[in-house]
Order: C-alpha cells, then sequence, then structure tokens
C-alpha cells in the first residue's frame, strides 16, 4: 500500500479566525486565476488548489464548477 501524506494548509495570516470561509473562496478564487494566467501545469498553482481542496465543502466547489461553465461564477478569475 502506498504511503499517503495529509496536510492541511498552513497558517495565513490574512485569515487569522477560526472560520475558514473567506480563506476557502479566496484560495478557490486564486487557484483558477493562477491557472488562468499560467496554465494547470504551473505547480505554485497547486497551493491554492490544496489549500481549497481542502477547506471547501465539495457542494461549494461543484457549484462554483457550475457558474464558472456557465459564466456566471461571481469571482473574479481573470488573469
Amino acid at each position: 500500500m502506498a504511503d499517503i501524506e495529509l496536510k492541511t494548509p498552513g497558517f495565513d495570516p490574512r485569515f487569522p479566525n477560526q472560520n475558514q470561509t473567506k480563506h476557502c473562496w479566496q484560495s478557490y478564487v486564486d487557484y483558477h486565476k493562477c491557472i488562468n494566467a499560467k496554465g494547470e501545469d504551473f505547480a505554485p498553482c497547486k497551493v491554492f488548489w490544496r489549500t481549497y481542496s481542502s477547506l471547501c465543502p465539495v457542494d461549494w466547489v461543484e457549484k462554483w464548477d457550475t457558474q464558472r461553465e456557465e459564466g456566471i461564477f461571481a469571482g473574479d478569475i481573470n488573469p
């Protein structure tokens, strides 16, 4: 069996409170902005992906993904 290393996102001083909703949202937006600017293979973008994947409920991510596909996502993800 392969060893799997699980990590939680590190502390981000922009989001000092226990409620991580804003951290989740900003990481999702930053990830998509990053891959739109640099491409999906750009390794630094993966930090944002790991963060939002860890913090955001799956339902939110699915909803935001659908909104992006439909062109009605509220966040600015243009580079």
